[in-house]
C-alpha cells in the first residue's frame, strides 16, 4: 500500500518516543510506500506562540528563557533518539541553524514590539521544522533512505490567509506529485513538516491548529494514497471521554459524516477541515496509537458499518457560554437574527449552536466562554440601544452534550430516549439544537450536570 503516516506531538514528545515512531515507520516500509508527516513535539507550538506574545510585550528575560527551553527540549530529544555520534553531530548542526534563525525572528519582534500575521506564522513554523530534522536522523540511523522537506518544499501552496491558510489544491496536487512522486519513484521516504506551507510568493503560511492532520490528507489526496494513518496517544475515537465514562470503548468504524461531527465537537486528535481532502478522494483514514501499534484503531470511511446502536458517541463540550436574547419587538420583525449574527461575525466570534422559538420572541446562542464579555458588550450596544430587544441573559456555567450517530437518521424515538435518560437523572435541559441531517442532537445543561448526562445516554444506548 501507499500510506501517509502523520505523527502527532504526543507521539514525538521526547527522544524515546521519536525513536519508537521511527521504528514503526521502518517496520511498515518493508511492504509499503510511506510518506511521513511530523507535528511539532508536544507543547512546542504553544511555546512558540507564547514567544511571540512575550516579544510584543518586550519581556526580554522571558523570551530568553523560553528560547533556551525550546533549544534544550530538542537537544535532549536528539541525544535520546540517536546513538551514532557522527549522525548526531550532523542533526545537531541542522537544529542549531534553525535555533539561530528562530532567535533572529523573535528578536525582531522584541525590538519592534509588534508582530504581523505573516511573521507570527514564520515563528510558529519552527516546531515542525525542528522535529522533522530529528525524525530524519532517527530514520537514517535505522537504515531508511529518507529526505526531510518543509511543507512548501513538498509542494503545498496556499492562499495568504496567515494563521488559517487554505491550500490551492490544483497547483498543490501538481507540485506534490512532481516533487514527492519523484522521491518515491527513487525509493526515498519523504519526511514532511505538518502544519506549514507557503503562499504563491513562497512566504511561510500555516494551516491552523490541528494542521498536521490537514497536511497528511492533502498529501494523501495529491498522491492517490490507499490510506492516511493519524498516529496519536489514543487507540481511536471513543464512545465517550474515558475520564467521564469508565467503560467507554473504541469505535471500530465511523463514516466521514460522523467523524466530522465528532471533530467539530472536540473529539481528541481530529481536525474537521483535515477530513475534507480524504473525503473528496475517497481515501480511508485510520486513527492509531503509537504506544499500542498493534491495536486496529478507528477506521474512517465513506460508509459506516452498522453497529448495534443508532448512537455512536456521546461528547461533552466544556468552556462554553450561552446567551439568550429576548424581546416582544423581535416577533415578526425580519433581520433580527441577521443583526445578532452580523454583530458577532464582525468581532470574529464563532457561534457553535443557535436555537429560536417559533414565537420569535427569544434566540439562544452558544459561544466559546473566552468571547463572552466581548459578545455581551457588542450585542448590548447593537440591540439594547435600538429598542429591538428587552433583555440579554448570559450564562457561563453551562456545557454542551452532543449525541452523534448516522443510525439516528430516520429512526423514530431517538430524541425521546436521549431526553428521557437525562430526565431520569433529574437534569434540566436549557437549550436544544438538531440539524435536518439527524446526525447530531446537541443540548445545553449546567456544567455540574454534564458528566452525569453523558453517562446516562451512554448507559441508555449500552455503548
Amino acid at each position: 500500500m501507499r500510506i501517509v503516516m502523520k505523527f502527532g506531538g504526543t507521539s514525538l514528545g521526547d527522544g524515546e518516543k521519536i525513536k519508537n515512531a521511527a521504528k514503526i515507520i521502518r517496520d511498515h516500509l518493508e511492504k509499503n510506500e510511506v510518506i511521513v508527516v511530523c507535528s511539532a513535539m508536544a507543547g512546542i507550538t504553544d511555546k512558540l506562540f507564547s514567544l511571540v506574545e512575550k516579544g510584543v510585550r518586550g519581556r526580554v528575560k522571558d523570551v530568553e528563557t523560553t528560547l533556551n527551553e525550546i533549544s534544550d527540549t530538542h537537544l535532549k530529544a536528539l541525544d535520546a533518539a540517536l546513538s551514532n555520534e557522527n549522525l548526531k553531530k550532523e542533526v545537531k548542526q541542522l537544529l542549531e541553524d534553525l535555533f539561530n534563525e528562530l532567535r533572529r525572528a523573535v528578536m525582531s519582534v522584541l525590538y519592534l514590539r509588534e508582530v504581523t500575521p505573516r511573521s507570527r506564522d514564520y515563528i510558529v513554523s519552527f516546531g515542525e521544522r525542528l522535529s522533522t530534522r530529528i525524525m530524519w536522523g532517527a530514520l537514517t540511523e535505522l537504515g531508511v533512505n529518507c529526505k526531510y522537506l518543509d511543507g512548501g518544499d513538498a509542494g503545498i501552496v496556499t492562499d495568504s490567509n496567515f494563521g488559517e491558510a487554505s491550500p490551492l489544491m490544483e497547483i498543490t496536487r501538481l507540485e506534490v506529485r512532481r516533487r514527492l512522486g519523484s522521491l518515491l519513484d527513487r525509493g526515498i521516504t519523504p519526511i514532511v513538516t505538518g502544519y506549514i506551507a507557503v503562499n504563491e510568493e513562497g512566504v511561510t503560511t500555516t494551516l491552523g491548529r490541528g494542521g498536521s492532520d490537514y497536511t497528511a490528507t492533502i498529501l494523501g489526496y495529491c498522491l492517490d494514497v490507499d490510506e492516511v494513518w493519524l498516529w496519536s496517544d489514543v487507540d481511536g475515537l471513543m464512545t465517550a471521554d474515558p475520564k467521564i465514562v469508565k467503560n467507554a470503548k473504541v469505535i471500530p468504524t465511523v463514516s466521514f459524516s460522523e467523524a466530522i461531527e465528532m471533530a467539530l465537537f472536540g473529539a481528541k486528535n481530529l481536525h474537521p477541515r483535515a477530513l475534507e481532502p480524504a473525503l473528496q478522494a475517497g481515501i480511508k483514514v485510520r486513527i492509531k496509537n503509537t504506544f499500542n501499534p498493534s491495536a486496529p484503531g478507528t477506521l474512517i470511511t465513506t460508509t459506516s458499518e452498522k453497529s448495534g446502536s443508532v448512537v455512536k458517541a456521546v461528547l461533552l463540550v466544556k468552556d462554553v457560554a450561552m446567551l439568550t436574547i429576548r424581546g416582544a419587538s423581535m416577533v415578526g420583525r425580519p433581520g433580527t437574527v441577521a443583526k445578532i449574527l452580523e454583530t458577532l461575525a464582525r468581532e470574529n466570534i464563532n457561534i457553535m449552536m443557535i436555537s429560536q422559538s417559533v414565537s420569535e420572541s427569544s434566540v439562544s446562542i452558544v459561544i466559546k466562554k473566552q468571547f463572552l464579555a466581548k459578545a455581551l458588550s457588542k450585542l448590548e450596544t447593537a440591540l439594547l440601544g435600538s429598542k429591538l430587544v428587552e433583555d440579554i441573559e448570559a450564562e457561563e456555567d453551562v456545557c454542551v452534550v452532543a449525541v452523534v450517530g448516522e443510525g439516528m437518521r430516520g429512526t423514530p424515538g431517538v430524541a425521546s430516549r436521549v431526553f428521557g435518560a437525562v430526565a431520569k437523572k433529574g437534569i434540566n435541559i436549557r437549550m436544544i439544537a438538531q440539524g435536518s441531517s439527524e446526525l447530531n442532537i446537541s443540548f445545553v445543561v449546567k456544567d455540574e450536570d454534564g458528566p452525569e448526562a453523558v453517562r446516562a445516554i451512554h448507559e441508555e444506548y449500552n455503548l
